[in-house]
């Protein structure tokens, strides 16, 4: 699977998330993410994968998910970063941080973004910028959660 979309962020942040994983914080305030300790907890749980694009604005973001490639490990290479994700239900939801579970809502089909099926298991995100266009390739893994002492920026 592959392809391409566009999305508006006022938040400078894409996330990547399994909706059954941050099902927690449904209830909770819809800007439950943006304190940095609740957002780092949630990416070094492999629950939710937030990119802090340091810039509001329009991005394209080019997408893959290569099934094919069994649970092999993923190395970092230069300008592509690596980082992992639980995926518990298959439900996968792609785009503005602004639309993550919270203030009693989850992504739907009025969100700029899009919903990856993927089979349940960990994944590998393998992620680079270049300008606002963001290319992402989404891989079976071993692993299935980060130790990072700081936010993601790319």
């Amino acid at each position: 699977m592959r392809g391409t979309f566009q999305f508006v962020t006022d938040t400078a942040t894409l996330c990547l998330y399994d909706l059954a994983s941050l099902k927690h914080r449904v209830e909770e305030p819809s800007d439950w993410w943006s304190l940095p300790e609740d957002e780092l907890a949630e990416v070094n749980a492999g629950h939710c994968l937030f990119f802090n694009l340091g810039a509001d604005g329009l991005y394209e973001v080019t997408w893959s998910v290569d099934i094919s490639d069994t649970a092999n490990e993923v190395q970092e290479t230069q300008g592509v970063q690596v980082f992992y994700l639980q995926v518990p239900s298959g439900n996968v939801f792609l785009g503005a941080a602004e639309d993550v579970s919270g203030g009693d809502l989850e992504p739907d089909e009025s969100c700029d973004g899009i919903t990856l099926p993927l089979q349940p298991g960990n994944y590998a995100c393998l992620v680079s910028r270049e300008g606002n266009h963001i290319s992402m390739s989404i891989k079976p893994s071993a692993q299935g959660h980060n130790i990072l002492d700081s936010l993601i920026r790319v």
